[in-house]
């Protein structure tokens, strides 16, 4: 062999190494990034979630949500007592709606969320809405009630809690708890329906209003 056969053959050994040393590196590199990403995402997860738990201690004087009424709830004891001029028995369903709840905040702040409760777990949501007022029920998270007499506006928009929707994508009913007006934004699996229930909600808050002023 000749000193450049020897000269190549030791050229291209070296290279050999050099490259699998070079893909060792890259590997340990490789491990190293995804571990920084793994502690960064860990990190931003726990200041959501420190940041979550600040926000409930802050709305911590935001009262118990009303319960659903029931004839039960009256006759048999159970669950707690309606409020004040809230009546026993709900009576029949007015209108009904399956969809999202997107979150609540305080009235006219669409970015100012609402968490105490369990009003900030965005969930499905079934609506009803009778003469007692809108009962909202969602899977796999807190049920609410928000009495007749509690309602002050219906109207669509298309954002809350930082959800953004097309324009009108969003049923955005306003409601008193408290001392404080609510927000609450829900979207229909049936957008169209979203017209229906601005009116009939509106319709019953006027009335109920008339009527308040009358007695």
């Amino acid at each position: 062999m000749t000193p450049a056969t020897w000269l190549a053959a030791g050229l291209a050994t070296g290279l050999a190494a050099d490259k699998k040393s070079a893909e060792v590196t890259d590997w340990t590199a490789r491990i190293g990034w995804l571990v920084g990403l793994a502690l960064f995402v860990a990190l931003v997860y726990w200041l959501m979630r420190e940041g979550w738990k600040w926000r409930s201690t802050l709305q911590g004087d935001l009262p118990e949500l009303p319960a659903r009424p029931s004839p039960t709830t009256t006759l048999n004891g159970g669950g707690k007592p309606p409020q004040p001029g809230m009546p026993s028995d709900p009576g029949p369903a007015k209108l009904s709606m399956t969809g999202r709840y997107h979150g609540s905040t305080t009235a006219g702040q669409w970015l100012d969320r609402i968490v105490a409760h369990g009003l900030g777990t965005r969930s499905r949501a079934e609506l009803t809405l009778t003469d007692a007022g809108l009962d909202v029920v969602r899977p796999g998270a807190a049920d609410f009630f928000v009495p007749a007499a509690a309602l002050r506006e219906a109207r669509l928009d298309k954002g809350i809690a930082g959800k953004v929707l097309t324009e009108g994508g969003l049923l955005i009913v306003t409601w008193q708890h408290g001392d404080r007006l609510i927000d609450s934004g829900f979207r229909s699996d049936r957008a169209a329906e979203h017209h229906e229930w601005v009116t009939a909600l509106n319709s019953m808050i006027k009335t109920t209003s008339t009527e308040g002023a009358e007695r």
